[in-house]
């Protein structure tokens, strides 16, 4: 009656296995450690990084308990914080000789000890957020009239533009403000560029007036247009922040949404406000230039001679030197999309770019008079400039073309990305900042852990005591929920925050009522003269239920405050969710394994260690039973 089949305990044995493996960074702490991330877009952070990282530490006589290679960032942990500080010191010299011009980030960082075996096992830690781990706290005010007037000036460049080739002449187009002005001599063209405007430029509202010999049209952006555009740069803003935020090697920032118009970035570990202001700050601008062709150009870029008058010289990622054309043809202003793919008749990797009307109209131009000719796309930061790509031109171009050539499938989705969210879209400005301590941090977690460990001392002292044997039983199934719950996050590699811990001790709590509804209906099931084995089977066959239930109405709640809330309660919703699956498994499925486990195998079983069991006699008087 009371037997589980063998498969049972095997599920049960896996689960334990993997919660145990899971769950064990989470104990062995944090080392000091020094991050080499890239400083600039173009450069990569791989293998031949690697290499120079392990020669500069060995010839300066420090080895590295750990060096890993992941996410785009290499990591050499130490055993002391003075070989921390040592190491970082010698790969500064190592990898920015020129601090001016740094291609690398070199910062100090805090790793896990997890043993090699464990993390061969991707078995991480959770993420520790701002308020147990410390660091910074921005809050940026995006100008949204600023991303607005920059789409209306496009739109007064497209229309000049496309008035133009449709041959609609007197026109004169201004931007005043958000507003396009735009004044005629006649009607017909005034008729003309109000039909041209609604196929080509469903944005755009327009009202027209006539003062005196003059027609006058007003094209202003529509509300919903301008909503759109306010959501997409909100949107590029917090892309091109995070592949910012890269650099400084926080293993988990928080960059959210805040109101219609502010960003919210923390930075867990960061304490060096400046250089994170600097890295949220930067400005990174795309232009493309024609390659210089003349001989005295190729001279330049083979054997290093002097460059051409009118011509610069700038490096590629690999270190080769391309010598282009001062005269820029576009900028990243005119590049409205960029897509990664696969080009048909190759199958190779590529980037379609979409221009605006006039980036497109410039880069017609160029191709049908530079034909077979090379055109550089070069990335600006910090002043200074390196060449992305420079492909052949092998056919007219327009508003959609694409790259194509030695790319890989990530490099031509990192090109696409750094296209798009080079800049950003619209200007922001910090208006709030916030520094939390480390010290801080570490009280925190020292007292959400003795929270978490005295509540759960408490059940099992008051479990034991009452239930006896079964409360040993209800105990145990608790701290395997606890333990499942730590390793269902750090699978997830979610960020354990205050309203996270609050949000485990709550899980003890809701975890343990269901084994005291077992408990309490195993005892019932006594009082009513049922045998010991089958009281067991009943308490929980008939628990279940109740069980289910309240579960299920609990998960409700938490599912609507991981829906509808935001920033910590999220954080409190997404523990309490996991903490009650979690539960129902430990206190119904692998509770009952223990108790079949120590009793089914007991064919004439008499009394079950259960505390008092009152059960009233046919005299009226009581006796205890169930001792």
């Amino acid at each position: 009656m009371n037997r589980y089949p063998v498969w049972k305990y095997a599920i049960i044995v896996i689960v334990l296995l993997v919660g145990l493996i899971y769950s064990l960074p989470n104990f062995f702490g944090e080392a000091p450690a020094v991050q080499v991330s890239a400083a600039k877009s173009t450069v990569k952070v791989d293998a031949a990084t690697q290499s120079r990282v392990e020669e500069a530490l060995k010839a300066a006589g420090l080895a590295p308990d750990l060096l890993t290679l992941e996410g785009g960032s290499l990591r050499a942990r130490f055993a002391t914080p003075d070989e921390q500080l040592k190491a970082r010191d010698t790969l500064q010299r190592t990898l920015v000789p020129d601090p001016a011009d740094p291609p690398y980030v070199v910062a100090l960082n805090l790793v896990s000890r997890s043993p090699a075996w464990l993390t061969a096992l991707h078995a991480f830690p959770m993420y520790l957020g701002l308020d147990l781990r410390g660091g910074v706290d921005f809050l940026l005010q995006v100008d949204m009239k600023g991303a607005i007037d920059k789409k209306a000036e496009s739109f007064a460049s497209d229309l000049r533009t496309t008035f133009r080739d449709k041959g609609i002449r007197g026109t004169s187009v201004n931007r005043n403000g958000q507003a396009i002005e735009v004044s005629f001599r006649d009607a017909a063209a005034l008729e003309a560029a109000k039909r041209l405007i609604q196929d080509q430029f469903q944005d755009l509202a327009t009202t027209d007036s006539q003062d005196g010999g003059n027609w006058r049209l007003v094209a202003t952006i529509k509300p919903e247009a301008a909503r759109r555009l306010q959501d997409a740069a909100l949107k590029q803003n917090i892309t091109t922040l995070h592949n910012r935020i890269n650099e400084l090697g926080v293993a988990e920032p928080v960059i959210q949404q805040q109101g219609l118009d502010r960003i919210v970035v923390q930075l867990p570990g960061v304490q060096d406000t400046a250089k994170a202001k600097d890295i949220l700050g930067r400005t990174a601008t795309l232009e493309m230039r024609l390659v210089d062709e003349s001989a005295e150009g190729r001279a330049a870029e083979l054997s290093g001679g002097p460059v051409p008058f009118g011509s610069e010289k700038f490096l590629e990622r690999n270190g080769r030197p391309v010598i282009v054309k001062k005269q820029v043809l576009v900028t990243g202003e005119n590049l409205t999309d960029a897509q990664p793919g696969f080009d048909q008749q190759s199958n190779q990797p590529k980037v379609d770019l979409t221009m605006d009307a006039k980036g497109g109209r410039i880069m017609r131009d160029v191709s049908r008079e530079n034909y077979k000719k090379r055109m550089a796309m070069l990335i600006f930061e910090k002043g200074k400039g390196e060449v992305l790509t420079a492909p052949s031109i092998n056919g007219e171009l327009g508003n959609r073309f694409q790259i194509s050539g030695s790319m890989t499938v990530a490099e031509a989705a990192d090109l696409a990305l750094l296209l798009r969210a080079g800049s950003l879209a619209a200007p922001m400005e910090i208006i709030q900042e916030r520094t939390i301590g480390p010290s801080l941090g570490a009280d925190n977690i020292e007292k959400g852990f003795k929270s978490v460990m005295y509540g759960f001392l408490a059940i099992m002292v008051f479990m034991c005591a009452y239930y006896a044997l079964f409360g040993l039983f209800s105990s145990i199934a608790l701290a395997v929920n606890l333990m499942l719950l730590v390793a269902i996050l750090s699978m997830l590699q979610a960020t354990l925050t205050l309203p996270g811990i609050a949000a485990m001790a709550l899980a003890i709590g809701v975890a343990i009522d269901s084994n005291v509804l077992i408990n309490e209906r195993v005892r019932e099931e006594l009082r009513n003269g049922a045998s010991p084995q089958a009281a067991i089977h009943a308490g929980y066959d008939r628990a279940w239920g109740t069980i289910l239930d309240s579960n299920v109405t609990t998960l409700i709640a938490g599912i609507a405050l991981l829906a509808f809330g935001s920033g910590p309660v999220r954080g409190f919703a997404v523990v309490h969710c996991i903490g009650i699956v979690t539960s129902m498994f430990s206190a119904v499925f692998f509770s009952r394994g223990l108790v079949n486990f120590w009793y089914g195998q007991k064919k004439k079983l008499k009394t079950v260690s259960i505390g008092t069991v009152w059960r009233p006699k046919t005299d009226g008087t009581a006796v205890a039973e169930g001792k």
